[in-house]
């Protein structure tokens, strides 16, 4: 059964249509990412998942049916927007939201002393929240997210002021959360993380659903018809099928040419004897068709 099941829902504000017949799934065991220019409605989307905002039509089923309140302390959501108490001390203000979210003061206190170390915020348990760096309260914020063990995570640019060590401390996070069965939403602007962590995606513009699929398979659709060859020798401009190559030291791009396949290039290659130490399809970045679907669509609009 999906952790999330969001059928046709549409939402307007005013005259300004926020949201506009999106549909999209999120299973266990899967970081879901859910992308979108500015203004596209990732926002107006999430608020209706958590019960937030009303779709004017659709619906949404959340942990097998309707939101309820006993199901909201089986949700961590980051807001892109944060809101940890400022005026008090880091342990304590995290305990007090933990218990918030149906955990004893007790229970509370151990699983923040153990994400504390984790974070590498030990040293930092009785500093006032003001007191922290924006990446210490970045981390503060996961653990209030995390803390009382949710079945679904909602993450808003979680990677936000943070150093490439505590990144990389995330992801394998978020990765442990995936493979512990947990559903995971995850709202970014840095593609290389969604390429990077990403099972599925949806990507969303102007209130419409753009992409909705794997990320490899989403890949494939909008590839050129080129290959990538690392090679120590200058690669023969006369290849079978191959329109264009484009050498620089030991990496060259083929373009090929329409019908022509990739295997019938690397066999020409091989029987040529020329020596090849990789050979791969090329694909775009995840930041190369988003860009061609957002301009592409605001083109035709």
């Amino acid at each position: 059964m999906a952790t999330i099941e969001v059928e046709n829902i549409s939402k307007r504000f005013g005259t300004q249509i926020a949201v506009d017949d999106v549909t999209f799934s999120v299973e266990p065991g899967e970081i879901f990412g859910l992308l979108g220019p500015n203004g596209a409605g990732k926002t107006t989307s999430l608020r209706i998942i958590l019960d937030i905002f009303k779709p004017d039509s659709g619906t949404v089923a959340i942990l097998g049916g309707t939101m309820s309140e006993d199901k909201k302390d089986r949700i961590g959501y980051l807001p892109e927007e944060r809101g940890l108490y400022q005026d008090i001390q880091l342990e304590s203000g995290l305990t007090y939201m933990a218990t918030l979210k149906g955990l004893s003061k007790p229970e509370a206190s151990r699983r923040v002393s153990a994400y504390l170390e984790r974070f590498d915020l030990g040293e930092a348990r009785k500093k006032k929240i003001k007191e922290l760096s924006k990446g210490m309260q970045q981390k503060a914020q996961l653990i209030v997210t995390l803390v009382h063990q949710p079945e679904l995570i909602i993450i808003d640019e979680p990677f936000s002021a943070l150093d490439p060590v505590n990144t990389q401390m995330v992801k394998d996070l978020l990765r442990e959360e995936r493979n512990n069965g947990k559903a995971i939403i995850m709202c970014t602007h840095q593609m290389h993380q969604v390429e990077a962590l990403c099972d599925r995606l949806v990507l969303i513009h102007k209130g419409k659903v753009m992409l909705y699929g794997k990320l490899e398979e989403i890949q494939r659709m909008y590839a050129a018809h080129e290959v990538i060859v690392r090679t120590l020798v200058d690669l023969p401009t006369d290849l079978a099928g191959v329109e264009r190559v484009e050498q620089e030291n030991s990496t060259a791009h083929l373009q090929l040419a329409p019908g022509t396949s990739a295997q019938s290039v690397l066999r020409e290659l091989v029987e040529r004897k020329i020596p090849v130490e990789q050979f791969e399809i090329a694909m775009p970045t995840l930041d190369e068709i988003f860009i061609q679907v957002v301009q592409g669509q605001g083109e035709s609009a």
